[in-house]
């Protein structure tokens, strides 16, 4: 069955950081500085539990939920890292709320039962997609915060997120270029171990080809800002695009295989 009840100890510090992560979308510009650094520590060390619970179950399973869990903590976990860098950055943790239904989700769809590793190397590429889509997450967020910045100040007010145009749209650039070189270490490791896993499934799936999509997307976005000087909207909507195709890669597809149509991947 699909859809199943996760274990107490996956289930405990999974339904805390739920709360935590309400409670910081909740209070986000009320609580005081030390107050939300308590709790936000708080919150993704339970939710890094819960995924170190969900990863060292038996059987091994995985599935979108799981994958959504992971970036939104990877997510939430740097913009943490990044506010204490960068003080002057608001600190909007109405990007929280994101992280309660993450967490949920992946209590109630554990995901399928994955096969048996082949290779001891096979968690690399793991690790570099669940990075690759963290720092993807991040850079969207970046971009809307830099589309906000620049409406704002188009309109004559401030800045919304505290730091200026230049310095926010540096900071995407970063996280994209960053998110590219890890999507294309993805993908080679993919095309590696497919033959390890599937032989005869071939490299070429949905999951390839939506993440290849994405990869050209960025691809393009990175020439176009390294030849032309692309920003602004072309930009975020291009950034925007490969995030929904990287989405659609994994979380998409394996949304459909197992929520609607019920079926081991």
């Amino acid at each position: 069955m699909i859809v199943a009840s996760s274990p107490w100890w996956s289930a405990v510090p999974a339904l805390g950081a739920a709360a935590g992560y309400a409670a910081l979308a909740a209070g986000s510009g009320r609580a005081g500085p030390g107050v939300t650094r308590v709790l936000t520590v708080g919150t993704l060390l339970l939710h890094a539990l819960a995924l170190l619970a969900a990863f060292t179950a038996e059987p091994v399973r995985f599935g979108f939920a799981l994958m959504l869990s992971v970036t939104a903590w990877l997510v939430l976990a740097v913009y943490a890292v990044e506010t204490r860098l960068y003080p002057q950055l608001a600190t909007r943790w109405t990007l929280a709320g994101l992280g309660t239904p993450a967490v949920l989700l992946a209590l109630l769809f554990p995901g399928t039962v994955y096969p048996t590793l082949t290779s001891p190397w096979l968690p690399l590429h793991w690790a570099l997609g669940f990075a690759s889509y963290g720092l993807l997450g991040v850079a969207v967020a970046h971009g809307w915060m830099m589309q906000r910045t620049e409406r704002s100040l188009r309109q004559g007010g401030p800045a919304p997120a505290g730091l200026p145009l230049l310095a926010l749209e540096r900071l995407t650039f970063r996280f994209v270029g960053a998110a590219f070189v890890l999507l294309t270490l993805t993908l080679l490791a993919g095309w590696y171990f497919t033959e390890q896993l599937r032989p005869a499934a071939g490299w070429i799936t949905h999951k390839t080809l939506f993440t290849m999509l994405s990869w050209a997307v960025l691809s393009v976005l990175l020439w176009g800002r390294w030849r032309w000087g692309w920003r602004g909207r072309l930009a975020v909507r291009m950034l925007y695009a490969a995030g929904v195709l990287l989405l659609l890669g994994y979380v998409g597809s394996h949304f459909v295989l197992e929520v609607i149509l019920r079926r081991d991947v």
